[in-house]
């Protein structure tokens, strides 16, 4: 029986979202796994992206260490080659693969990694069941997802709340769940994981350099990028809205005094 998944990677591989997946690092986005993370481990990378945060497990693992980094997309995958190639990193190999039916061997890797992943998915249960098939006796699956709901911002915008209550319907359309981030440690014991430890972390965005990246990003993505085709083509939203909300972003990183935050959902998954 075929694993259930997404048709649709709600974001889409568009510039705004690259731009955005490009600044993750482990110590922004990965802070929680950092002291599971030894030279000689083999990891695996599940989502890898634009492969930023790859890099920086090649070099925690490293010297003798093993990354092989998956995601569904070949031309993000070549794009995460071409950035673990610049930073002069080795044994680091990148394939196409479905985290519902991952293509290794049980108990292959020490630590399975999934940053944004688990939100995108039809059965995250699954996914999670699959990534801990593959990892070793003793090892780690660490996952980490944004919970949607927990977004906020000042000052109050209108055209923001509309932006988020129109992402968490499409993420919802296109089968996900954008509140992902509550739900990784009931999930990590539905999948079979009894040693847990969930925590949280924060991405917030207050000065003037950040809300202006922030901002901008998202007025680029709002009609630019997977969400916004989908809000179009579902008639969730016209191509005028979308306008208004992208001058909304604009307005929000602007203000003198704007503040965006929000929370992400942790867990370390023994095997």
């Amino acid at each position: 029986m075929t694993a259930p998944k997404n048709a649709v990677y709600t974001h889409g591989h568009q510039e705004p979202v690259l731009r955005s997946h490009r600044s993750r690092t482990v110590e922004n986005s990965a802070a929680y796994l950092r002291d599971r993370l030894r030279p000689g481990q083999s990891v695996l990378d599940v989502g890898c992206g634009p492969g930023t945060i790859t890099a920086d497990l090649a070099a925690l693992v490293a010297p003798g260490g093993r990354v092989v980094a998956v995601d569904t997309s070949a031309e993000v995958l070549e794009a995460a080659a071409a950035h673990v190639a610049g930073r002069g990193l080795s044994g680091v190999v990148f394939e196409v693969a479905d985290v519902h039916r991952l293509p290794y061997a049980d108990g292959e890797f020490d630590v399975v990694h999934a940053h944004q992943v688990l939100q995108h998915v039809t059965d995250p249960v699954g996914a999670l069941r699959e990534m801990r098939r593959v990892t070793a006796e003793g090892g780690t699956v660490a996952v980490r997802d944004v919970d949607y709901a927990t977004m906020t911002w000042f000052p109050e915008v209108p055209e923001l709340g509309r932006w988020l209550d129109l992402y968490r319907r499409i993420a919802r359309h296109n089968g996900g769940e954008p509140d992902a981030g509550r739900r990784l440690l009931s999930w990590a014991r539905a999948a079979g994981f009894t040693d847990v430890t969930a925590t949280s972390s924060t991405w917030t965005y207050a000065t003037p350099e950040e809300r202006d990246w922030w901002g901008g990003l998202w007025a680029d993505r709002i009609t630019d990028s997977g969400i916004a085709r989908a809000a179009v083509a579902e008639g969730f939203a016209d191509e005028a809205e979308l306008a208004r909300i992208a001058a909304g972003w604009r307005e929000w990183a602007a203000a003198g005094d704007g503040w965006f935050g929000m929370l992400h959902g942790e867990v370390l998954a023994r095997r």
